[in-house]
């Protein structure tokens, strides 16, 4: 757990639910390497959203991973990102979607480094969710950011979340071979 020495607010939500979610990734062979599949969903989510960058985020203990990625040219490619930066861990130890439609708005999220290193101004999120077992376990996150305030509304957030529960039928599907 990480605190703000200043203003002493929660940067890094606990994740209890890390270590088993990590089993559960691997199990599903998810969360290690970019996968072409989710970078074509990232950027079908950007385009549908008019967003600069769209992931398909895997949450461990340590780090998360883009296995998903649309970000625009020349803002790099990188996949891992530590998990105490952003604002995906939130969604996943909260289980729940998360509207920020100007993180300058929120003390807690607008101290957080990536509004300095990318220029973060906007984020929607939604947990992908593993139904398959009674914990409603979440696995990870899709997103889409932006680098000005955006008003995502009712609309954004329902998009959102049918694309989080769209992706986690797929890997559903594919676990048990039906794709």
């Amino acid at each position: 757990m990480q605190y703000d020495p200043i203003g002493r607010l929660l940067l890094t939500p606990v994740d209890r639910d890390a270590p088993e979610r990590v089993v559960r990734l691997r199990e599903l062979g998810l969360g290690e390497r970019p996968e072409p599949v989710f970078d074509a969903f990232a950027r079908e989510l950007a385009q549908l959203t008019g967003a600069p960058y769209a992931m398909v985020n895997f949450i461990g203990e340590e780090r998360q991973f883009f296995a998903g990625l649309h970000a625009p040219p020349g803002a790099g490619d990188g996949r891992f990102m530590a998990r105490d930066l952003g604002y995906c861990p939130y969604v996943v130890v909260r289980r729940r979607a998360l509207v920020l439609e100007d993180v300058q708005d929120f003390p807690r999220f607008a101290a957080n480094a990536l509004v300095d290193e990318i220029g973060i101004r906007s984020y929607l999120g939604a947990p992908l969710m593993d139904r398959t077992d009674r914990t409603g376990l979440a696995l990870g996150t899709v997103c889409v950011i932006d680098t000005e305030p955006r008003r995502w509304g009712r609309s954004g957030l329902d998009t959102i979340k049918s694309y989080a529960a769209e992706l986690m039928a797929r890997i559903h599907r594919r676990e048990v071979g039906l794709i």
